[in-house]
């Protein structure tokens, strides 16, 4: 059980570590205006917890034979097909559920930092 964890845990890390290159290499074309660089950056990370959300509300239908997680466990340790689903779908579904409350916090960090960035302009945009 602790395998599969682990695996769902990195698999879930693999996608959401290609959304966030994706992220950030939008925040460095926007680096020249910092303010909507960062506010990119925040909403881009709200869309990718709803995203991560609505994954994990589906994760309990998604067959598990359909999983990168199924493909990633060796065949003798896979388990049985009467329970594969529910272990499958439990460990998928608590993995983007953790994720999607990492990206939530970024998304609070990066819009907060907008917003104190908007309060104080610095002096050379004045």
């Amino acid at each position: 059980m602790e395998k599969i964890e682990q695996l769902a845990h990195a698999s879930v890390a693999r996608g959401c570590g290609f959304a966030m290159l994706a992220i950030a290499i939008l925040m460095i074309g926007l680096s020249a205006q910092f303010d909507v660089a960062l506010r990119a950056g925040g909403l881009s990370c709200l869309l990718m917890c709803f995203v991560l959300i609505g994954m994990s509300w589906r994760a309990a239908t998604t067959p598990y034979k359909q999983t990168e997680l199924w493909l990633m466990l060796e065949p003798t340790e896979r388990p049985q097909p009467t329970v594969a689903q529910d272990i499958i779908s439990a460990a998928r579904q608590e993995a983007l559920l953790e994720f999607a409350l990492r990206s939530a916090w970024l998304a609070l960090a990066l819009l907060s930092m907008a917003l104190l960035w908007g309060l104080f302009p610095s002096k050379a945009a004045m």
